[in-house]
């Protein structure tokens, strides 16, 4: 890497492409000669009015987003929208979850609170090494929404199709840690929505893409109006001051995947780095993948030692190494490679030269 930088294998925030840091700094102090930073800039300006209205068109365009879904800048991080989505789409009290692991429980455990949420696939048992396939969903047809998280960045598991919902009953998904990372057909979702950290931008943004007919058919007026979607859907995001430097940042790393051809191209990039890492892993023995194969994660890849000494001893070793963020969560152990948009092939190169240089050390 170039200018002393790491390999930032962070699950979140993660890194971003240097392009796009390089153009934050030269117009860190003059935004097109606005004589002023984006960070300093009233979210009623004219030229802000621009930035923003760029950086939705730039993601309509990179993720082809129908006409009737709105596209919403919120804060509160992906966890605030746990709340949010049952209190936008409850109208009969009934919903159902995927629970595949740590945020989709939280998602769930948030959702209880608003009515009877029903269970509709778990992988808890196998410490959630695993997504469902479409024929262990149990979905109940009178469901007002059906929810799962797309990729789980602490288990390293990641659905590989669009789960298919009774009809009438609205697919919402968490793809805080996917999004951009692939092309999407958001007309099988009724909400998409993802925290910026990971693959869209600095930590402070919230995007929803929620379908037109979901708006406000149910009465919110005991609810905060900052979760209300239909208040900040008329207002253009803007009710309140929305995150302003972060909205910008998102637009900047929009413009950099359509100068690299796209999000096909972000998911042929993000096949060649994972299939490569664990091809690697399914080829010898002093590592293990954790995730079964037909769930694992384009984005995070899991694995271990089976010695718990010997992972800490990697993850005290990579950093000495040059490389970042590789100890596993807590609840799962080992090590964790995040491998999302920014993350050029030669990190994960860099990576694996390593876990054989290490893997050899150590056996």
């Amino acid at each position: 890497m170039a200018d002393n930088r790491i390999y930032n294998f962070s699950a979140g925030p993660s890194m971003l492409p240097v392009p796009v840091l390089e153009r934050c700094a030269s117009e860190m102090l003059n935004y097109k000669g606005s004589g002023m930073s984006v960070m300093e800039m009233s979210h009623r300006s004219k030229v802000y009015d621009g930035i923003i209205k760029e950086t939705e068109a730039a993601l309509r365009r990179v993720l082809s987003i129908p006409d009737n879904y709105k596209v919403l800048f919120l804060q509160g991080g992906a966890t605030t929208q746990f709340a949010a989505i049952p209190m936008n789409l409850m109208k009969t009290g009934k919903a159902d979850y995927a629970i595949t692991g740590n945020f989709a429980n939280n998602a769930y455990k948030e959702a209880v609170k608003f009515g009877d949420i029903h269970v509709a696939f778990s992988s808890k048992e196998g410490n959630f090494d695993r997504v469902p396939t479409q024929g262990e969903l149990d979905i109940r047809p009178d469901a007002d929404y059906f929810y799962i998280c797309a990729n789980n960045t602490i288990y390293g598991t990641e659905y590989q199709y669009d789960p298919e919902t009774p009809a009438g009953v609205p697919l919402v998904a968490d793809m805080s840690s996917n999004i951009l990372s692939k092309p999407v057909d958001v007309s099988k979702y009724g909400v998409i929505y993802a925290g910026a950290q990971k693959n869209m931008g600095p930590a402070g943004v919230t995007v929803v893409i929620v379908r037109e007919d979901l708006l406000g058919n149910y009465p919110l007026e005991k609810y905060p109006v900052m979760l209300d979607w239909k208040t900040m859907a008329d207002k253009d995001s803007m009710y309140n001051t929305p995150p302003t430097y972060g909205i910008y940042v998102l637009g900047l790393v929009l413009e950099w995947v359509e100068q690299m051809g796209g999000v096909k191209v972000m998911q042929e990039r993000a096949a060649k780095r994972s299939s490569m890492l664990y091809d690697y892993l399914d080829s010898q023995n002093f590592y293990k993948a954790v995730a079964e194969k037909a769930s694992r994660s384009h984005m995070n890849v899991t694995f271990r030692t089976g010695n718990d000494e010997l992972d800490a001893k990697f993850a005290k070793e990579s950093a000495a190494a040059g490389m970042s963020n590789l100890k596993g969560h807590r609840s799962v152990g080992g090590m964790r490679a995040s491998i999302y948009n920014a993350m050029p092939i030669e990190g994960v190169e860099y990576l694996i030269d390593f876990m054989k240089k290490f893997a050899a050390e150590n056996a």
